[in-house]
């Protein structure tokens, strides 16, 4: 259902002791940690380089010789060649899961995206238009058949539902697009109502990592709506629009001297997620961005217990780096609005970014 839960699978299909040791990365979002603590397994961590790729000089040899599992993502949909982890893994029997999450398209240095690891996972729903869908790929191992429950169906039917709304509130049906933005609002309020008259008494979910992940559906099979879609959309689009989008950012930025693109796109064939890019003075901006609903966020929540280490930048980029998103339903207008409020909120500190809108 979920790129979270592809990893949680790739690790089940190691088949690993429990309490086993496994690697992940100090710069991380809490999904890529859920997994390894649900599947019964211990987390270690190493620290990044200013490229995105690991820093193995920050596991030991102890460490090294105990872990038996390492993930490593490609950030930002800008991937990098895993020539030297993978070796490093095959030197020290460590199985590699490649994490595309943020990938799903090109090469990643001299091999395709998804090829390095001895599993690869990968999220649907950050790239195409679907409501779920992870995927779990291996280039050279069997992946075994999965125990996955199917959705009821009444799942299934709201799956259907639920896309034909957000379809409907994007007006993507030309010419019943108002009929079904009628029925839509009724339907709703009548949920609304119903809502009303639950139990306000309900206890307060705990604002701890785990219930943020939202791992509850890890061993469903996802909603047959989302493979669908997933196999009939074209990809042309999402390529082209993708890389414009990120182009576009870049113009806009390379200007300011306060701010600067995290690393430079230099291979043609990536698809990027988003435009990482490095903020001296973060936290008022990141704030006012986000309070009018601009498509930016950043990896500022890192798991309890994450060690600080020498020679790792994740710590810094956890607070620093903005991701700015290239989805390809972003028009120009929207990339430069962002753009244009996140570089007046740098030049006028002062300033709100809803003043700037006005």
């Amino acid at each position: 259902t979920s790129g979270r839960a592809a990893i949680y699978q790739a690790l089940l299909q190691l088949r690993l002791e429990p309490e086993s040791l496994v690697l992940a990365p100090s710069y991380h979002c809490p999904t890529m940690i859920a997994p390894v603590i649900l599947a019964g397994l211990k987390i270690g961590y190493f620290g990044i380089r200013a490229d995105g790729l690991p820093n193995l000089n920050t596991v030991d040899a102890l460490t090294a010789s105990r872990a038996k599992a390492i993930i490593v993502p490609h950030y930002f949909g800008l991937a990098r060649s895993l020539l030297e982890v993978r070796q490093w893994c095959d030197e020290h029997r460590i199985a590699l899961i490649e994490d595309c999450a943020h990938c799903y398209f090109g090469n990643a240095g001299e091999r395709p995206v998804g090829t390095w690891g001895d599993f690869a996972t990968a999220s649907l729903s950050k790239f195409f238009p679907v409501p779920e869908g992870g995927v779990l790929a291996s280039a050279g191992n069997t992946v075994k058949a999965l125990s996955l429950s199917q959705p009821s169906f009444k799942a299934q039917l709201k799956g259907y539902v639920d896309v034909l709304e957000l379809a409907t509130r994007h007006g993507r049906f030309s010419g019943i697009n108002r009929a079904l933005s009628g029925f839509f609002r009724l339907k709703n309020s009548f949920a609304r109502g119903r809502a009303n008259h639950s139990d306000t008494n309900a206890p307060a979910v705990d604002d701890d990592m785990m219930p943020s992940c939202d791992m509850g559906r890890i061993v469903q099979a996802p909603l047959s709506i989302a493979l669908s879609l997933e196999s009939i959309l074209p990809r042309g689009r999402i390529i082209a629009r993708r890389r414009q989008n990120f182009a576009l950012y870049a113009r806009h930025f390379a200007p300011m001297r306060e701010v600067k693109g995290l690393f430079p796109w230099t291979d043609e064939s990536a698809v990027p997620y988003v435009f990482p890019l490095w903020v001296e003075e973060p936290d008022r901006i990141y704030q006012e961005l986000r309070s009018q609903g601009l498509p930016v966020f950043r990896w500022d929540r890192i798991w309890p217990g994450t060690p600080q280490m020498t020679d790792d930048l994740g710590p810094s980029w956890s607070h620093h780096v903005l991701q700015f998103l290239c989805h390809q339903d972003l028009s120009e207008a929207d990339i430069t609005a962002t753009a244009v409020a996140t570089l007046t909120l740098l030049a006028n500190p002062q300033v709100p970014v809803a003043a700037i809108a006005q």
